[in-house]
């Protein structure tokens, strides 16, 4: 098995292998572009880094990620200024979904065995997020958490477990504050 096949599959893997090195640097010259100051249509470099993308999609610069293949966003997606996904693993979002500034999503972990972890091994955990969800300004995805459908996610919130449809979560860890009608 690649050491993709393994970062793909949420084992353990290098992430330092070759293969996952070179496709790292062609995000970050996508990425590059992407966050200069005059480029147009940005959506343009998105669609061919990402795995899909809605026809209708708006993602503020700067927007920084480790590879782009392994992100998935719906229709009307928006993500505002300074979003970081971090896409060891496929991370999925619905349609309808915006991000406040500084969102944060990710799927990259690392062991709690401290020799694992500083053997440079890593794994990652995929997150997906459904229709219709305002993630606030400020919030953080933990690795392997699932958001429902017609979730709101309070500003500063870090979201730690998978979250219900229709509930508005806040806090860190973020608990459930009420569900919404």
């Amino acid at each position: 098995m690649t050491e993709k096949e393994k970062m793909l599959d949420g084992r353990l893997y290098d992430a330092k292998d070759e293969e996952l090195t070179a496709l790292h640097r062609h995000a970050r010259q996508v990425l590059s572009e992407f966050n200069r100051e005059l480029v147009e249509d940005r959506s343009v470099l998105l669609k061919g880094l990402f795995a899909g993308t809605g026809e209708n999609f708006t993602i503020k610069p700067t927007f920084n990620c480790d590879y782009g293949f392994n992100i998935e966003v719906g229709e009307n997606f928006f993500a505002n200024y300074d979003c970081i996904i971090l896409d060891v693993c496929k991370v999925t979002i619905g349609d309808n979904c915006m991000m406040g500034p500084r969102v944060c999503i990710y799927t990259a972990t690392h062991p709690l065995d401290a020799d694992i972890r500083n053997s440079g091994l890593e794994y990652g955990k995929p997150v997906v997020i459904g229709d219709n969800v305002w993630l606030g300004g400020n919030c953080v995805i933990a690795p392997g958490v699932t958001i429902g459908h017609n979730v709101v996610v309070a500003a500063g919130a870090v979201v730690t477990k998978n979250v219900p449809d229709n509930a508005l979560v806040g806090g860190n860890p973020a608990r459930i504050i009420k569900m919404i009608e």
